[in-house]
């Protein structure tokens, strides 16, 4: 879990709700069903019209990421890298037959049925990095999403704010009409601003943030695997594998 968006989403909409009351003003003010109708749905339907299903798809599928990051291990993965590497000296690459078939990830597995399959170091990085860039871009399309969200949000909200005005402009020989239009006018802007900047854009910088991680380790295995290939010494595979390292590397 990672506490730090949670605290983030909450510190972020309790600082508007608690500026409002320290004003003055009461937490209903805030709420207004029908500009919460304008801004989110037509937002969310201006983003359906400029993505393609599949990528929409993806972004619903990986906003989980935001909470709950995939979990890298880069320590781990070294050690795991460096022990087939043990286990190619002494076996031969066909000794990793075995390992292919216990293998969770996808990619890492991938790499080593074209590593246990005799393929050469260049055609076993070719079709690694293919794949590797294939899913980083499908997934920073998938990010961008929440990104248009935040870039519609805002103007969606400001014609939020001028439907409010025009009821206000059609009821001002009844006073008590007014207030519900000039309550939507303004509390649209605020959920347009506001949606887009506490929650679609940082959400938009996290995810990029996750992929970028995510592809981080993906070349990594994809390093270790061609050094495996390449008949590396596994501690010269240690040694240019540690680089991936920073202090954030767990």
């Amino acid at each position: 879990m990672d506490f730090l968006s949670v605290f983030g989403v909450l510190i972020g909409f309790f600082a508007i709700a608690g500026g409002n009351y320290l004003e003055g003003g009461q937490l209903n003010a805030l709420l207004n069903g029908p500009a919460l109708v304008i801004v989110f749905g037509g937002t969310v339907g201006a983003t359906l019209l400029q993505f393609p299903p599949s990528i929409f798809h993806r972004a619903v599928m990986i906003t989980k990421w935001v909470f709950l990051p995939e979990k890298i291990f880069l320590k781990k993965q070294i050690k795991k890298i460096l022990d087939w590497s043990t286990l190619a000296r002494k076996e031969g690459l066909l000794g990793l037959e075995t390992v292919v078939g216990k293998e969770q990830d996808s990619f890492a597995k991938k790499g080593l049925q074209l590593l246990v399959d005799g393929n050469e170091p260049e055609v076993i990085r070719n079709c690694l990095e293919v794949e590797l860039s294939t899913k980083e871009h499908l997934d920073l399309q998938a990010a961008k999403v929440y990104q248009a969200m935040g870039g519609y949000a805002p103007t969606i909200g400001i014609i939020g704010a001028v439907l409010g005005l025009i009821h206000v402009m059609q009821n001002l020989s009844d006073p008590s009409l007014l207030g519900a239009g000039i309550a939507t006018a303004f509390v649209a802007t605020i959920y347009g601003v506001g949606l887009a900047n506490l929650l679609f854009l940082p959400v938009a910088s996290k995810l990029k943030s996750n992929i970028t991680a995510i592809s981080h380790a993906r070349e990594m295995m994809a390093e270790g695997i061609i050094a495996i290939a390449e008949g590396e010494n596994p501690r010269n595979i240690e040694l240019k594998l540690t680089g991936f390292l920073d202090n954030y590397s767990r």
